[in-house]
């Protein structure tokens, strides 16, 4: 995890630029606790700024904000490249060289190559940078395909401003951060503020698989957004030619790419490990790093005093089947009410999880000892885990005697009109 920060404008500031950005990247400096770094450009009135947690790379070939060889892109950037190495190796005979081996450098050489747009299509990886192009005057930003990693975007009369976090935007000339009622709406129906809103009316969240591109139009910022990769389209892509081949080749393809998957993401030149709930999705992702590893893997665990939600007993059984260096913590009470006052200014926005002060915690406890850790996050949307998957089609299925039920407790009058009156009355 880094932070970034920046801004771009065209009218006089009545603060200093380089404190405007200081300040900007100090309200998230806990992000990057390794090194700070900073760009200006007084011509254009663009300033980027990045706090450093460094994890490939940890000399200062690898410190951002990061200039192309040619001079032409700036980049500050948060995130990882997994296949940044492969992508080394086809840019190296194109008459690319390198300083460090850091994924940031590659990412500039792929952008003069190939160009921002066809750059990203490349990337496996979970990123948010700004870029800006000094040929075309242009700040371009980018979001990983599931938007792992945030970025929020400000746009005012004269300036548009970006950063990791909602409070580093408070550092902002003229910034005012008003609530907005339709946010505030969307989070009591959803639990959290849903992209591209934010809990500000004057902040964006990108989208996902999204790219913007900003230019100054008569003193006035505009963007322009364009999506390079959508899941709808891929889903619709695999129900039009489904996977062939028997269920065994298929298990198997589908074992080499988790197995990829698990290995490019073990790249670090820092202590790395993994959050173990003793569920299906991280005793997986486990069991793929212990087999690829010379070492027991470091794994980490949050249980609760509560018997019937402490899940710990079946985390501690997988790290002794998989031969794991386990460390385990007991979630108090207590525990858990000294974290509530941090939230708000860890999450920024209104957010409901309840998994959320036992995250914390986990998190805590691993960065004492690892400064990469991953987890089986998003194994049960991809793979149909939550109940919810096998209990919805069942439930579609009453939905008619459901409606026709309420209808009649409503006193509607036929079956036709039931089904009308119900969503009136609903």
């Amino acid at each position: 995890m880094c932070g970034i920060a920046g801004f771009w404008t065209t009218s006089a500031l009545t603060e200093a630029p380089e404190r405007i950005l200081r300040n900007m990247t100090a309200a998230i400096a806990y992000r990057g606790p390794d090194g700070d770094g900073f760009f200006w450009d007084d011509s254009a009135g663009i300033a980027l700024g990045h706090r450093r947690l460094a994890v490939v790379d940890l000399s200062e070939d690898g410190r951002q904000p990061m200039i192309s060889r040619s001079g032409r892109f700036v980049l500050v950037f948060n995130g990882e490249i997994y296949n940044f190495q492969r992508l080394r190796t086809i840019l190296s005979p194109l008459g690319h060289s390198f300083r460090g081996h850091s994924d940031t450098e590659v990412m500039l050489a792929a952008f003069e190559q190939w160009g921002v747009a066809s750059a990203i299509e490349q990337f496996v990886g979970m990123f948010a940078f700004a870029v800006w192009d000094r040929a075309e005057r242009t700040l371009i930003f980018a979001r990983d395909r599931f938007g792992k990693k945030p970025l929020y975007i400000h746009i005012g009369d004269h300036l548009v401003g970006f950063a990791s976090e909602l409070k580093a935007l408070y550092c902002l000339p003229g910034f005012e951060p008003r609530i907005d009622r339709q946010s505030l709406t969307l989070y009591l129906r959803h639990n959290y503020v849903p992209s591209p809103r934010s809990i500000y009316e004057s902040v964006a969240k990108l989208l996902p698989g999204c790219l913007a591109k900003v230019k100054f139009e008569v003193g006035k910022p505009s963007i322009a957004y364009s999506t390079y990769w959508d899941a709808r389209a891929v889903r619709d892509s695999a129900r039009a030619a489904p996977l062939a081949g028997s269920e065994v080749e298929i298990l198997d393809s589908l074992d080499e790419l988790l197995r990829d998957a698990v290995a490019i993401r073990m790249i670090a030149d820092v202590p790395l490990g993994a959050f173990l709930s003793g569920g299906i999705d991280s005793s997986l992702v486990v069991a793929l790093m212990q087999a690829q590893s010379a070492r027991p893997v470091k794994t980490f665990c949050v249980g609760f005093v509560e018997s019937e939600y402490n899940e710990a007993q079946f985390a501690s059984a997988v790290a002794r089947h998989l031969g794991t260096d386990h460390s385990e913590t007991i979630l108090t009470p207590r525990d858990a009410l000294d974290r509530v006052p941090r939230l708000a200014s860890i999450f920024d926005e209104p957010f409901s999880d309840s998994s959320q002060v036992p995250t914390l915690m986990v998190s805590e406890v691993a960065r004492r000892e690892v400064t990469v850790a991953l987890s089986g996050d998003g194994g049960d949307e991809i793979f149909c885990g939550y109940n919810r998957y096998s209990l919805g089609p069942r439930y579609v299925a009453t939905l008619p005697e459901i409606a026709i039920s309420i209808a009649q407790e409503f006193g509607c009058s036929n079956q036709k009109r039931e089904s009308e009156d119900v969503g009136c009355c609903l």
